[in-house]
């Protein structure tokens, strides 16, 4: 029998929001049958990665798509605590920093959730140095199982600027969504991050603005107030 777990908070998002995300999941479909391992990347902390993540992986899995939502920051993971993750029997969580250090089965570490296509193999204990654990061969293991199982896999990974751990996820997907906050993050340190996956072999598959204070007089503003916290999508390599 498959472990399952509970997601004890999803708050429900604004209609504008909702179909930005909706919009992303559309556009994630059009990317071709060849990608399925995509890595959901920011450059710095609180830019957002995980809030879309998340949501994305929901979408996804309610549109009837197989998806493993994989959170790999296993240095500063707050999947756990900020989405209330629990076992319904209360026995303790197990996931991906167990897996890579210890003799677990993927079996062990995989959930099912209410969300009858989406599983989640979550990180539980943080960890002060992974960089180890992502280069044994258990890393690619997982990614495998992940990849033969399911019609998508998004992994969660460290912001690129942090630390070396997202340009090693990296150069094991099919390709990344960079996430950027809106109004914080330079472009400087954008053009850093595309350089990082360019040079891990990892195709940028698009960019989202996130945390966007929208101009007075705009669609957004007009009807949902002037600092709305939405996010724009934008597609394709950028020069």
């Amino acid at each position: 029998m498959s472990k399952s777990l509970k997601i004890g908070t999803f708050p429900t998002l604004p209609y504008a929001l909702e179909e930005a995300v909706n919009r992303l999941r559309v556009n994630v479909g059009f990317l071709g049958n060849d990608v399925k391992t995509i890595m959901i990347i920011s450059s710095e902390p609180n830019e957002g990665k995980s809030f879309i993540a998340m949501n994305l992986w929901k979408q996804m899995a309610m549109s009837d798509e197989k998806i493993l939502m994989i959170d790999a920051d296993m240095r500063n993971s707050v999947i756990k605590n900020k989405y209330g993750l629990s076992t319904e029997d209360k026995t303790p969580l197990r996931g991906t920093s167990h897996y890579l250090s210890d003799s677990s089965k993927i079996e062990d570490v995989i959930y099912k959730t209410q969300f009858e296509n989406g599983d989640i193999l979550p990180n539980i204990d943080n960890v002060i140095n992974p960089s180890l654990l992502l280069e044994n061969g258990k890393f690619d293991e997982m990614l495998k199982y992940a990849a033969d199982n399911y019609r998508y896999v998004f992994i969660d990974a460290p912001p690129l600027e942090l630390v070396s751990d997202g340009e090693k996820i990296a150069s094991k997907c099919d390709g990344a969504i960079l996430c950027v906050r809106g109004g914080v993050t330079s472009k400087k340190i954008v053009r850093n991050s595309i350089n990082r996956l360019e040079r891990a072999g990892c195709p940028l598959l698009g960019v989202v603005l996130n945390r966007v204070n929208t101009s007075k007089g705009s669609y957004y503003s007009k009807y949902y107030g002037k600092k709305y916290y939405g996010s724009k999508y934008y597609y394709g390599h950028n020069d």
